[in-house]
């Protein structure tokens, strides 16, 4: 069994969900998702939780347990208090801005790279060195957050680039000098 499957996912108070049949909708205070699930996995609802149970011990099977309930729930915390990624950007002259409803990005190249969150994620920029990217789909926030730091990722001789907040670039040393 499954050891994350298995685990129910308690709805906070003001989310409710609805099933029907393979199809689960979410609904909570910061929006709706929607998804479409596998048929062979079964999601229930009692009371207030949710349970997801597979058929059989078939490997397909086994390996959709997990992945469903763990979706699910990145639904319900989604919906309830949403996600946050956040990005910093490393180097001199390197800055971030709002442009509209676009992230104007200076990194180095011969322009601005402009890149358009769609109409579900919120981007703000703070400070011209950090971008903060939320909503309520983790799936997008995630993209969108790679799409971004895929622009300059971080290289490993001085740490120039766009990386995550709680990433550790590996430094690597360069050349060792002059010879003498």
């Amino acid at each position: 069994m499954s050891r994350i499957g298995k685990m129910p996912i308690t709805l906070p108070s003001g989310v409710t969900a609805d099933i029907n049949g393979s199809t689960v909708e979410v609904k909570g205070p910061k929006g709706t998702l929607k998804r479409e699930f596998s048929p062979l996995i079964n999601v229930t609802l009692e009371e207030g939780v949710l349970h997801v149970t597979r058929n059989s011990d078939e490997p397909k099977e086994r390996a959709l347990h997990g992945l469903t309930r763990a979706l699910l729930n990145n639904m319900v915390v989604g919906v309830s208090t949403g996600f946050e990624k956040k990005l910093n950007l490393v180097g001199v002259g390197y800055r971030a801005a709002m442009n509209g409803n676009k992230l104007a990005l200076t990194v180095g190249k011969s322009h601005p790279v402009e890149m358009d969150p769609g109409p579900d994620l919120k981007v703000e920029v703070p400070q011209p060195n950090t971008i903060i990217i939320s909503g309520i789909d983790k799936e997008k926030i995630g993209a969108f957050a790679a799409d971004v730091r895929e622009v300059r990722p971080p290289e490993p001789y001085k740490g120039k680039g766009i990386k995550y907040a709680d990433e550790v670039i590996r430094r690597k040393a360069g050349k060792a000098g002059a010879k003498k």
